[in-house]
């Protein structure tokens, strides 16, 4: 019977799928992506202080995966309004930072469970801001933006949802016959499609699928923490990654979203590598820098928060235990005085940019 998108797809069909997910295509798209993930890990060892990538990299995974979604915002509002100030912040911005919240909850909730349908329902409700959960009533439907057709209907059902997804939870986990000798960056890729297909939540679905993504590589060991600015591929290639998902629907289309998906690590994992090692640069000629031109202030922690708070405030000195707040907007102004921060005004607050590493950051 032919695929209806305005009917609840509730005969999509469970994993594994029903087709040789390790193709010689894509194992070999597979070999490059394991190595390009591999470099990644080694890279991010190499900055001892993790704060400086942890509050970095995901914030631009954040901003490109929420600019899937048509949520605009920039780099300088979401390190502007980062963790003090988000009130603020306009309505894109909030939404944006409460991706970057939902990645670093799930990283943690890692430590003591595995990924699972309680940890999607925690992210996703993490990303909204309120108290979602498995969609209980009927209604949903994914349109097209333009023409506002219905192009896909997801299943109904509460039962039927959580019937499924502890289905995908198996699958991830390789505890389903046969997926267990499947390369962890398949099942992703797979897994990936099968959690958009179900579709659990009535909204913020593709964010939390891709919060998972990030945390299936470090659960499964391939990364130590979250950096892979994976969102960054998906955003320049919005129309194939749509265009993916929905031929697997139609027409059971899987080697091209596979080699799609290990086209995005590869091409990524490469990219934010690069940028991780430009950053390990970065912070040892700042260090050398501020050791040079301000001794007297210089430590290495007050050299790292900088990176870790690139709109560094006095409260973020004081809260770091480096300083009180007298002698921490003396250590400010000092590094602004040598050229390393620049010194901008907010309201009545005064906050401390470290410009070549924001430059850095934006720089493509």
């Amino acid at each position: 019977m032919a695929f209806d998108p305005s009917k609840p797809y509730n005969d999509l069909p469970a994993l594994p799928p029903m087709v040789d997910v390790e193709s010689r295509a894509v194992l070999k798209a597979c070999i490059s992506a394991r190595a390009a993930v591999g470099e990644l890990k080694a890279a991010g060892q190499l900055i001892p202080n993790q704060g400086v990538l942890i509050n970095s990299i995901p914030l631009l995974e954040a901003q490109a995966s929420s600019e899937i979604e048509n949520i605009v915002t920039t780099t300088d509002q979401m390190f502007l309004f980062d963790g003090v100030s988000e009130g603020e912040a306009d309505p894109a911005t909030k939404e944006a930072l409460r991706y970057r919240t939902a990645l670093w909850e799930g990283y943690q909730a890692l430590k003591t469970r595995p990924l699972s349908t309680n940890t999607a329902v925690q992210i996703c409700r993490a990303i909204k801001g309120v108290d979602m959960d498995i969609r209980k009533t009927p209604g949903t439907t994914l349109s097209n933006d333009r023409t506002r057709q219905v192009i896909y209907t997801p299943p109904e059902g509460e039962g039927l949802l959580r019937e499924k997804l502890a289905n995908w939870e198996q699958w991830m986990h390789g505890t389903l016959p046969g997926s267990a000798d499947i390369d962890p960056l398949v099942r992703m890729a797979a897994g990936h499609y099968q959690f958009e297909a179900i579709h659990p939540f009535t909204d913020g679905n593709g964010r939390t699928g891709r919060v998972l993504n990030l945390l299936y590589l470090v659960e499964q060991g391939l990364l130590d923490i979250p950096v892979l600015y994976l969102s960054r591929h998906i955003l320049r290639h919005k129309a194939d990654y749509s265009s993916g998902l929905q031929s697997i629907t139609e027409t059971g289309a899987w080697e091209p979203w596979l080699l799609y998906m290990l086209t995005g690590v590869t091409e990524t994992a490469r990219w934010t590598m690069h940028k991780i090692v430009a950053v390990r640069g970065l912070l040892e000629e700042t260090t050398e820098r501020m050791r040079r031109d301000a001794g007297k202030i210089y430590s290495r922690e007050l050299a790292e928060l900088v990176f870790v708070r690139p709109y560094c405030r006095i409260a973020h000195v004081v809260e770091a235990g480096l300083a009180k707040r007298q002698t921490a907007s003396t250590y400010l102004k000092e590094l602004a005085a040598i050229g390393i921060l620049r010194e901008h005004k907010v309201g009545r607050e005064k906050i401390f940019l470290n410009p070549a590493f924001i430059e850095l950051l934006k720089r493509d």
